[in-house]
């Protein structure tokens, strides 16, 4: 059976696999660091890239490739490189794609350790950023300057659920010469599929839905074409920001099942939105679901399904939010997502604390915007914590 060209829950389950001596049913865990080879003449080879065994756990480990390869058929790309965490997936594209002197152009409100990591630390090398309302493709052209090399995009952006045009973001990227790059961890590759829709790059913090059990953490790049994930392989190697083989065994045991958790928890974040909508003390929602989102119809386009985070607002700002974060008990108070277990947090004074108050507001990260990330437990159980925590405002 090819399973390349089977559908995408089969991929899940089987795409990846490798065949070891003993027919394990599973994925293997080769929790070694260094690999002997057969001989002096096998290693040179090895190491000149005339043979493909393997040397060492920081340049590649069967169990490590099994992923990679899984993630690379989810999201249709040439290959993938996984990493320890989603903000080492992220510097290592800005690594690989940009030089001193070079400018960026992103989503304002993408996750706030990304946006900080290249305004506090990357402009002592030398990169410039802008950060924008990706929303509408007008700004997008207007922010691209000669020395711009990537476009990056974060749809649905964190924690604002805006959604971007990607196919328009194409078109635009393509045009001036610059790789588009996506951060797709909202929707994991279940939901949307960058690659498809034009992108150069796709990646995705792992410790999210793709591994949906909130106990490890990992990231994950895929590429389109060769030429770059050679690009990127090779400055992930020289940095060292390997995953570990047994981290990567519980992210293949976690995808597995992505498909049914995304389900149950898109059915139950549409139930949730729907009563946040109609709650008197809420004053706004953002759900890709909801008719009310100004970018449904995109949403539609280009997503195969509505998600399961929420943003939404109440009307007595900051102070409400923090009366229902601290009275809810069934969603956690923690930051992070995709999980099993419904978590709520605050991200203008918890995820994007770092970011400016005048970016915050710039990008609609508001004060009185409170995240909900929705699990699969019984969605009665969800509302009626939810209940309870408003009722105390």
């Amino acid at each position: 059976m090819n399973i390349e060209k089977s559908s995408f829950n089969t991929k899940l389950i089987h795409a990846g696999e490798i065949e070891d001596q003993f027919g394990s049913a599973t994925v293997p865990i080769y929790q070694t660091s260094t690999f002997s080879f057969k001989s002096a003449e096998h290693g040179a080879k090895c190491f000149s890239g005339e043979d493909d065994g393997y040397i060492y756990t920081r340049i590649a480990n069967p169990t490590i490739d099994a992923l990679e390869r899984q993630v690379a058929a989810l999201e249709n790309g040439y290959g993938a490189i996984a990493v320890g965490s989603g903000m080492a997936a992220a510097t290592t594209i800005y690594l690989s794609l940009m030089s001193s002197g070079d400018h960026i152009v992103s989503t304002d409100a993408i996750y706030g350790p990304a946006r900080s990591v290249m305004e506090k630390q990357f402009v002592r090398f030398g990169l410039e950023s802008t950060y924008i309302n990706t929303t509408d493709a007008e700004t997008i052209e207007k922010a691209i300057r000669p020395n711009t090399k990537v476009l990056y995009i974060e749809t649905p952006a964190n924690p604002t659920i805006d959604i971007t045009d990607l196919k328009a973001c194409a078109e635009i990227a393509h045009k001036h010469g610059i790789k588009l790059v996506v951060d797709n961890t909202f929707c994991s590759p279940y939901l949307q599929n960058p690659l498809d829709l034009g992108a150069d790059v796709v990646f995705h913090s792992m410790t999210k839905f793709i591994n949906g059990h909130a106990d490890i953490v990992a990231g994950v790049i895929i590429t389109k074409e060769e030429q770059l994930y050679k690009q990127i392989r090779n400055m992930m190697v020289l940095m060292g920001c390997n995953m570990d083989p047994h981290q990567a065994y519980l992210v293949h045991r976690g995808l597995k099942t992505l498909a049914v958790r995304i389900d149950r928890a898109q059915e139950n974040a549409m139930k949730v939105a729907q009563f946040l909508e109609n709650h008197s003390k809420v004053e706004w929602v953002k759900y890709p679901g909801l008719k009310s989102h100004p970018q449904y119809e995109i949403g539609k386009a280009q997503m195969k399904g509505d998600g399961s985070m929420i943003s939404f607002g109440l009307k007595k700002g900051f102070e409400a939010a923090k009366i229902l974060m601290d009275n809810v008990h069934l969603a956690l108070l923690a930051v992070s997502l995709g999980g099993i277990e419904t978590l709520i947090q605050h991200p203008a004074s918890m995820t994007h604390a770092k970011v400016s108050a005048a970016d915050k507001q710039k990008a609609g990260i508001t004060d009185d915007l409170v995240r909900f990330a929705v699990g699969i437990e019984h969605i009665d159980d969800i509302i009626d914590d939810l209940k309870n925590g408003l009722e105390k405002i």
